[in-house]
């Protein structure tokens, strides 16, 4: 309860007026039956409330209710159904907030938290519902311009203020953060001992999911890719379907999600145990580009000027693997390499897989600071088909992923237990 009112305590302190955050609406999967819920990010982060059907109003304008929160009543038909409510009556007690009601006021009372607000931090566009109440309530706090008192005149979105909190992350954020990484390193490695010709796909989707869960995630931060052969050059292959043949690489990006918090890793190993010398090559090129990157990684330094690194060594590699023919400084600046590496390569990483914060300040690329989490994931992708490229390279894809943190003395590979040179996968492949 005290961090999720530290965080509210940091927020309030720059809004010059109010807040208003969503909980991420309820999706039909099929007819009668509903996707698995997962609050939205911002909600939780500032409450910890995991239900639907909520919005968190946080505000200056009224002396003593800062944080309020609108959700569901209890219900016990419903729960039967359901499962049980936190319910008003308890959210204050149970949340460490100000005032609690039920979600169907909101249109009533929501004016009266907008009246005397310079300022409405809202994201606006991603709810048409909660939109229409929101500018209803602006409108109702304006009384047409017939009061002295102010309302809000500009919507700012939340990536001005809350993401750039959630950006740098907390003691105990990173906690659990290595803890995510912890559990998603034992799926990786026992999913590179499962491995081998005649299995399917979605048997090594089984082993990370099972793997996932018994250790208390509480789902995969994201669908599990897992490609054999040429299913590893398609970026977001999902199907994870085909028998694994003799000769094949597998290339698997999946992490869990703990408390909320994601772990992203891929890996790309040989499913029979060893590397053959053309796989070899190739997957050193990868290699290679990141161990660059994270030889630099350092505060101050930058994610664009580490892609540009990542580009580079890349680069260096598919001309020497005859991917890509000419001077090195042609390659990059003709963005030759895309046709091979067609992806950034790191993102931010927290609540969110490609979490929140702005990678720009003022038009120029942000500097790292201590607490960041991003990930360093250069690949190299040959489609099957592609006649261009040597013969023994086509159907290869590579990619190598890590999760980082910046330090105030460079940066700790938060994934770094899971095997990553070709000694150390082989060994890892073969037990």
């Amino acid at each position: 309860m005290d961090i999720f009112r530290e965080r509210r305590r940091r927020l309030l302190e720059r809004l010059e007026g109010t807040a208003v955050f969503a909980a991420t609406p309820v999706a039909i999967r099929n007819n009668d039956v509903e996707h698995e819920y997962r609050q939205d990010s911002d909600l939780y982060y500032l409450t910890g409330f995991d239900e639907p059907e909520a919005v968190l109003v946080l505000t200056k304008v009224h002396e003593e209710h800062r944080a309020v929160l609108f959700l569901r009543p209890r219900d016990r038909e419903r729960e039967v159904w359901d499962g049980s409510r936190l319910g008003v009556e308890d959210a204050p007690a149970r949340l460490g907030i100000d005032a609690a009601f039920a979600v169907s006021e909101l249109r009533a009372k929501l004016p009266g938290y907008l009246t005397g607000a310079r300022e409405l931090c809202f994201d606006i566009g991603r709810n048409p519902k909660l939109d229409e109440t929101v500018l209803a309530s602006i409108t109702q706090a304006r009384g047409r311009g017939r009061t002295p008192k102010a309302w809000p005149r500009r919507i700012v979105h939340p990536e001005t203020l809350l993401h750039e909190l959630r950006l740098v992350k907390s003691v105990e954020e990173l906690a659990v953060m290595r803890r995510a990484a912890a559990i998603t390193a034992e799926a990786h490695v026992g999913a590179m001992r499962l491995a081998r010709p005649g299995r399917h796909e979605y048997e090594l989707e089984a082993h990370l999911r099972q793997v996932f869960r018994r250790a208390g995630a509480e789902r995969p931060a994201y669908s599990p890719i897992v490609g054999s052969g040429p299913n590893a050059t398609v970026l977001h292959y999902v199907k994870n379907h085909r028998r694994i043949e003799d000769g094949d690489l597998v290339l698997i990006d999946a992490g869990c999600e703990l408390e909320y918090y994601a772990s992203d890793v891929t890996r790309t190993f040989p499913a029979n145990g060893r590397f053959t010398p053309a796989q070899r090559r190739f997957y050193e090129a990868v290699l290679d580009a990141q161990l660059a990157v994270l030889a630099a990684v350092r505060p101050g330094a930058t994610i664009e000027a580490l892609h540009e690194i990542s580009v580079r060594t890349i680069c260096e590699g598919l001309v020497r693997l005859g991917l890509c023919h000419g001077e090195l400084d042609e390659v990059v600046g003709k963005e030759l390499y895309k046709r091979y590496y067609m992806h950034r390569t790191s993102h931010w990483l927290g609540l969110d897989v490609h979490d929140v914060g702005s990678y720009f300040e003022g038009g120029s690329a942000r500097p790292l600071e201590p607490g960041m989490v991003f990930t360093v994931e250069p690949g190299i992708y040959v489609a099957a088909d592609d006649a261009e490229a040597p013969a023994e390279y086509r159907g290869l894809g590579v990619r190598i992923e890590d999760d980082i943190l910046v330090t105030a003395e460079g940066y700790e590979n938060l994934t770094a237990a899971i095997p990553k040179t070709v000694e150390e996968i082989e060994h890892a492949c073969q037990g």
